[in-house]
């Protein structure tokens, strides 16, 4: 992708098309050729030829409706230097909309990045925090704030599927989903151990203390890919709701885990307000778990032990937050660091997902 600066002469004027990030003509021609094979008689009898193109046809047709909006912010643009040159005063408004269009830039220059059959999901995410108690545990509780507010930042829905709260502070485990386009591209960049270093609040002496939590993420798969779970394989447990309170925690026994036995996988919600919907949840959830086991298992295969062990040593701490005595916020995979650790925790991620997707089109270009 071309950097929409290079269109914007020196004279001042903003670019007539938006060719540079999207070859339009080609969209509409794939596009026409989708309306065509949908008008074919048997097309709407073949329910597999749906599952393929439909999602392609509406991938098309967002992407020639991103292209209008920014031909659209680049026409205001235009206009605005148009008033410049006939000596209005327009700096501030001229500033604003390339702010707004270098943001919209980095956004699909991110979504670029992303190719992988499953990126474009919805995502399962799953906090735990390590050994340290409170400390850790009040770790975890900040990095669900942390990805909660990134979500918000997208316009994405944050729902918490199962909360477990800690005795004193934070939280036990917690499972949330986040819907929205390529929600678990994006976030696969979370997978593994977050290190958190600051001078500990539950400390009287106020010494400085290490903490970790792991984060996994997982696709919510389509009710249209079969995942088998044979009944005789699943242990299904009911419990009495935990958490701070409130309309959504129950006083009976309405919370629900489910165990797969051959592989240990275990889902649980309790945070729906009936058992049968806890317990459909709860399914969702271990489906989406089995399935990225699977892959995992399928990435596994397709390299050498070797490089498998030196990439699980190298993910085992993904990423430092330091608090004290310096403020920094490094990843350690891309070597990619910030200084503004509040703004990090506060749920701007992005520049770390955008390193960590840039660094991974590259390795994977190497092999």
């Amino acid at each position: 992708m071309k950097n929409w600066k290079e269109n914007i002469s020196l004279s001042g004027s903003a670019p007539k098309t938006c060719e540079v990030i999207f070859d339009a003509p080609r969209v509409r021609r794939e596009l026409a050729a989708i309306e065509k094979q949908m008008t074919e008689q048997d097309f709407w009898q073949n329910p597999e030829a749906q599952q393929k193109i439909l999602p392609n046809r509406r991938r098309l047709e967002e992407t020639l409706e991103t292209d209008r909006k920014l031909e659209q912010r680049l026409a205001d643009l235009d206009a605005y230097f148009e008033l410049a040159r006939e000596g209005e005063s327009v700096g501030n408004e001229i500033s604003q909309e390339l702010a707004a269009l270098r943001n919209e830039v980095d956004r699909l220059e991110t979504a670029s990045l992303l190719s992988g059959e499953n990126d474009r999901l919805n995502a399962i995410v799953t906090i735990h925090p390590g050994a340290g108690g409170t400390e850790s545990q009040d770790w975890a509780e900040m990095l669900l704030r942390m990805y909660r507010r990134w979500a918000e930042r997208h316009g994405f829905e944050f729902n918490l599927m199962d909360y477990q709260a800690g005795e004193e502070a934070g939280l036990k485990s917690a499972t949330f989903s986040v819907t929205g386009d390529y929600a678990y591209g994006l976030l696969t960049s979370e997978i593994g151990v977050h290190r958190l270093v600051r001078i500990s609040p539950f400390d009287a002496a106020k010494r400085r203390h290490t903490s970790f939590a792991s984060v996994f993420v997982s696709p919510e798969i389509d009710e249209n890919i079969e995942i088998e779970i044979k009944p005789e394989d699943i242990k299904v447990e009911t419990y009495r709701s935990t958490g701070a309170g409130g309309q959504h925690v129950n006083t009976t026994d309405s919370a629900v885990r489910i165990i797969h036995l051959p592989t240990g996988v275990i889902a649980t919600c309790q945070n729906e307000r009936s058992q049968h919907r806890n317990r459909d949840m709860a399914m969702k959830i271990l489906r989406s778990k089995l399935y990225e086991l699977e892959l995992e298992k399928r990435r596994e295969e397709s390299k050498k032990l070797e490089e498998m062990k030196g990439e699980i040593a190298f993910g085992n701490q993904v990423r430092s937050y330091v608090l004290h005595p310096y403020r920094l916020v490094k990843d350690h995979r891309t070597k990619f660091e910030m200084g503004d650790a509040d703004r990090i925790l506060d749920g701007d991620i992005d520049p770390f997902i955008k390193a960590y997707l840039l660094s991974h089109r590259a390795a994977t270009a190497r092999a």
